[in-house]
């Protein structure tokens, strides 16, 4: 028995020392996705809180980007942890007489896992974290002491500073054994992570929960669309294997848990799948999001497979299916004709050439992209500077740009403004670049208000079609210095309007009284401004934005959207 243990963990070493190797290849040879750039630029201001997500990727970034600057060293990290997260799993499952052949196979054969054994986004730590998770908790159920009590909160408060999908682990965990209430040292778990949590929870609080406003609400589709649920399913399929996936979800359909642990693994695989599914209905899912839950899919379907005959098909198979997973992670390093037919595969390409074109023409200015994350974090990276800057307009959402204090920097100065489309009365600069045709112009004097709050007195409105609304709007200045929206002697015009739209389409807009731009404002004061709101004479649902414009930008999402019906 110790002989065979042996060999089946020599088996998983190997194998790991080709995984991590090849991670450490790809790493180096494949340049960055945009949310890895995005999530540098996250690692250059470190904090407990992001717009978009909690802190932990950062981390993982800034300590490989500290010893040089490249691919390889921003997902070092990544490649690091993945491998030896595989070895914590071996651990697990080895427990259940699984053969290190199979599970090797079933590992190799997933492809979210090809994808995120390098890509460093807030699921690559999650990924770690979750695993320590079960590690731990596995040792937690058989042996009920503080040291395993405390280990298994330090996993969680990483888990959860890493991404919030972490609290589906906790929730339908609980859910598997909800005899973990009766144990004195679960309330250790819970206080601890908890405790261990709460800066990240004070950041939410200081500034106004923008994580949960964001992907609780202002993410969500107008509307339902039938494509959500089908290519969400369909990258499930994908995401489980290409070819081996139908199989595998079949094993796991036929699985009986034999333990708590088991349980849990079943519980934490299906309602992962079933939260996300059921999230389509709203908004949506990408495919990548429910890696939480194939952590525990991996260990099912490696138990589901020990002491039982296989098809002899099945291995053939496998082996066809990693050689169209190596195949597109070739594609993923090695400019080809397929590649660059794909989108997202595209994107891959170029980025380098790119920012050199751009940066030729700007030299040390700041760069502005309106409606885009992923450009300015591209540029801020290959040109290893902070000058890329993202204007988030009302057309588009907020992103953590609307928090840095980047805006505040650029102020009165000169700065090159980058889009994908010719800018209308102003001289344009072409730009061939290795991604396409761009359009440059300089602007002088920058003035924005990317940040300025806009308040209505109301947040829903019921009314009669062709009626005028007395609204009361506050309007607040975040910034760290004064406001002031006067145009005197300004060569950026500011001005305040009101949107109102149904769906995605603008009906109308209205300009705010002049006296708007007599307010000025303290930094963190507030102040008030009557605003009469002219309604529309046909009865429907609309929706009312106000934005703050200096032009040429199209002006930001001053304020929440108001819900108006008309009746």
């Amino acid at each position: 028995m110790t002989e065979r243990k042996t060999s089946s963990d020599k088996t998983v070493l190997y194998f790991l020392l080709v995984w991590g190797l090849a991670n450490l290849v790809q790493s180096y040879f494949t340049e960055l996705h945009p949310d890895e750039a995005y999530y540098w630029l996250y690692s250059r201001f470190l904090d407990w809180g992001y717009f978009d997500h909690p802190p932990m990727v950062a981390l993982f970034i800034r300590t490989g980007d500290s010893l040089f600057h490249n691919e390889l060293s921003l997902r070092l990290l990544t490649v690091f942890s993945s491998t030896f997260s595989w070895w914590l799993l071996w651990q697990i499952v080895k427990k259940y007489q699984v053969e290190a052949r199979w599970f090797v196979l079933v590992v190799s054969s997933v492809s979210i896992f090809h994808i995120f054994g390098f890509t460093t986004t807030p699921d690559a730590p999650l990924f770690f974290f979750s695993t320590l998770f079960y590690f731990f908790y596995q040792q937690y159920l058989e042996k009920d002491k503080p040291l395993f009590a405390i280990l298994l909160s330090l996993s969680l408060a990483g888990a959860l500073y890493s991404k919030y999908h972490a609290v589906l682990l906790v929730v339908f965990t609980l859910m598997a054994n909800p005899k973990l209430f009766r144990r004195k040292s679960f309330w250790l778990v819970a206080a601890l992570t908890l405790i261990l949590f709460l800066p990240h929870v004070f950041w939410q609080i200081s500034h106004g929960f923008p994580s949960v406003k964001y992907h609780l609400f202002e993410r969500s589709a107008t509307h339902y669309r039938f494509e959500f649920t089908g290519l969400f399913l369909i990258g499930q399929l994908f995401m489980a294997g290409p070819l081996v996936s139908w199989f595998w979800y079949k094993q796991i359909a036929r699985f009986r848990s034999t333990d708590i642990f088991t349980r849990t693994l079943l519980f934490n695989f299906v309602g992962t799948l079933l939260f996300f599914l059921a999230n389509t209905l709203k908004v949506a899912v990408q495919p990548h999001w429910t890696l939480i839950g194939f952590l525990p899919f991996v260990l099912l379907v490696s138990i589901s497979l020990q002491n039982k005959p296989k098809p002899k098909w099945l291995q053939p198979l496998l082996y066809i299916n990693l050689l169209l997973l190596l195949l597109m992670r070739l594609g993923l390093m090695v400019k080809n004709p397929v590649s660059m037919k794909i989108g997202v595969v595209k994107s891959y390409f170029g980025n380098p050439e790119w920012t050199e074109t751009i940066r030729k023409k700007a030299g040390n200015a700041p760069v502005i992209f309106p409606d885009n994350f992923q450009n300015p974090s591209w540029y801020s990276y290959y040109s290893n500077s902070l000058r890329g800057f993202a204007y988030d307009s009302r057309f588009y959402r907020r992103t953590q740009f609307d928090i840095w204090p980047l805006e505040d920097s650029l102020q009165q100065k000169r700065v090159y403004y980058v889009t994908d489309q010719p800018l209308q009365q102003i001289k344009n600069d072409t730009l061939n670049t290795a991604k396409g045709v761009f359009y440059g112009a300089w602007i002088d004097q920058l003035r924005t208000y990317q940040k300025i709050l806009v308040e209505a007195n109301v947040k829903e409105i019921q009314t009669f079609p062709g009626k005028t609304i007395h609204l009361n709007l506050k309007i607040t200045n975040p910034y760290t210095k004064p406001v002031n929206f006067s145009n005197a002697s300004q060569q950026h015009k500011v001005v305040l309007r009101a949107y109102l739209m149904q769906e995605d389409s603008v009906l109308s807009n209205q300009l705010a009284p002049s006296n708007f731009n007599q307010i000025q404002l303290k930094p963190g004061e507030s102040k008030f401004l009557p605003f009469d709101l002219k309604l529309p004479l046909q009865k429907g649902n609309y929706t009312l934005l106000f934005s703050v414009i200096t032009p040429p930008f199209a002006g930001p999402r001053s304020s929440p959207f108001i819900q108006i019906h008309v009746q």
